[in-house]
């Protein structure tokens, strides 16, 4: 089969990897972005965000790929053109689309049939609103199709090539199938919808993925008062087949360029018809209250965080991304640095240097807990998994950790000679530190 001749709009993460996903299925592509340093950067052959496997695929299909900051040349011969540019959130909780409409503009005038793929996340009546300019323009010729993307940082390639599902919104049954035909040798079922249909289905997704999130963790608040382990009852609700064990992991919240900016808008975009998304509310209020839950478990150990020093690992949002947008460690570091704490952070890949004014980033997990009074897992990385070793122990001034993530065995970190504070987990009185503890009780590790 011939591959389509593909334009994209922006190359940030769903730009990026869209790009390279349909060259890797044989089409011909050309990125756009504004920014003349991304865009020289790829051309150098440099990709500008983290992404596993990214650069490799890149590389793999350099002759089907292009780059560019020109729109006329983007489009030109271009049969597709797709919108990948951010949606972010205004402050009254819509979403920002002047990017969006910034396309549209864009949009040279042709005689040729063209199809606009909504790729970016809006919300759901832009399509109408996309239409109706794109008729005010003269181009009622070009059709229109919501395609929203489902890609998760860290597993995004992935994600592309092999969903759970495609979603297809069009006007035109006709563009609904060519979209469906640049997916070919994609193993996925395609689900077609009308324009409106599809922009909700990605907008429901995350919000109700965000809600399981601050489920678990109302759960584990709640395990934490009865004695409970939310682990195991995280365990047992997801082997129910009506359920599932997906996102039951209790924490310190969720974050990342698309859960609260989804659910935000979703919750406006009902405010704004007339309805009150009561669940949503409650939803974003639980996340917010849980990223600040540490700064009250870093007191009951150590009274006044004046003067204490501690060090949060893991930056990101997640593991296996760089992306920082809405990561629980940005308020609990800012509500540190508030309370008096010398905040140390370290993460493998994110860097906060130019964000976290006051903390300072550490090349190392043994540089950012020597001399600490608490080490904080903020994000799940691997690396971490061996911090309550007889090293970390020694270079601590006091040996406390808490556990955002539930990433370690409660029983082992104690055993190392730890008190240990996990998420929607029993906490033991022998691990209390004494509240007239100072920061000294321990002889710092020689950094020598």
């Amino acid at each position: 089969m011939t591959g389509s001749r593909i334009a994209i709009f922006g190359a940030g993460y769903a730009g990026l990897v869209t790009g390279a996903c349909f060259a890797e299925l044989g089409h011909s592509v050309t990125i756009r972005d504004i920014v003349p340093e991304k865009i020289s950067a790829l051309q150098g052959g440099a990709v500008p965000i983290y992404e596993p496997g990214l650069e490799e695929l890149i590389e793999r299909n350099r002759e089907r790929l292009r780059y560019t900051l020109d729109a006329a040349e983007a489009v030109r011969d271009a049969e597709l053109v797709f919108v990948c540019v951010d949606t972010p959130p205004t402050y009254s909780g819509d979403a920002d689309l002047s990017r969006v409409w910034t396309v549209i503009e864009e949009l040279p005038p042709s005689s040729e049939r063209t199809i606009l793929v909504m790729k970016s996340t809006v919300p759901v009546g832009t399509g109408e609103k996309v239409r109706a300019a794109l008729d005010a323009r003269g181009l009622d010729h070009v059709g229109y199709v919501s395609n929203p993307e489902f890609l998760a940082e860290g597993t995004a390639l992935n994600d592309f090539l092999e969903p759970d599902r495609i979603v297809v919104g069009a006007f035109e049954e006709a563009d609904a199938e060519a979209v469906a035909r640049l997916h070919a040798g994609i193993d996925a079922p395609i689900v077609k919808a009308d324009v409106a249909s599809a922009e909700m289905i990605k907008l429901a997704s995350n919000a109700f993925l965000s809600t399981r999130i601050s489920f678990i963790n109302e759960i584990a608040n709640v395990c934490e008062l009865v004695g409970a382990d939310v682990v195991r009852v995280a365990e047992g609700i997801g082997l129910d087949h009506r359920l599932g064990p997906h996102f039951l992991r209790a924490g310190v919240g969720w974050g990342g360029s698309c859960y609260g900016k989804d659910a935000s808008s979703l919750k406006q975009l009902a405010g704004n018809s007339g309805y009150h998304f009561q669940l949503l509310a409650a939803m974003i209020e639980v996340n917010e209250l849980q990223r600040r839950r540490v700064i009250s478990k870093l007191q009951k150990h150590l009274g006044s965080l004046r003067g204490t020093t501690v060090a949060l690992l893991g930056l990101a949002f997640k593991p296996g991304t760089d992306d920082m947008r809405d990561a629980p460690s940005l308020v609990i570091a800012s509500r540190l640095l508030a309370e008096g704490a010398d905040v140390r952070t370290w993460d493998p890949i994110a860097d906060a240097r130019d964000r976290l004014v006051g903390a300072r980033q550490c090349d190392s997990v043994l540089d950012a807990v020597t001399g600490a009074d608490a080490a904080v897992i903020v994000t799940e990385w691997d690396e971490l998994r061996s911090l309550a070793s007889p090293e970390t122990l020694g270079a601590m001034r006091r040996p406390l950790i808490i556990d955002g993530r539930n990433l370690l065995d409660p029983d082992d970190v104690r055993a190392a000679g730890f008190a240990y504070e996990g998420i929607g987990r029993a906490s033991s009185a022998l691990d209390l530190l004494p509240e007239t503890a100072e920061p000294d009780l321990r002889e710092p590790a020689r950094e020598d």
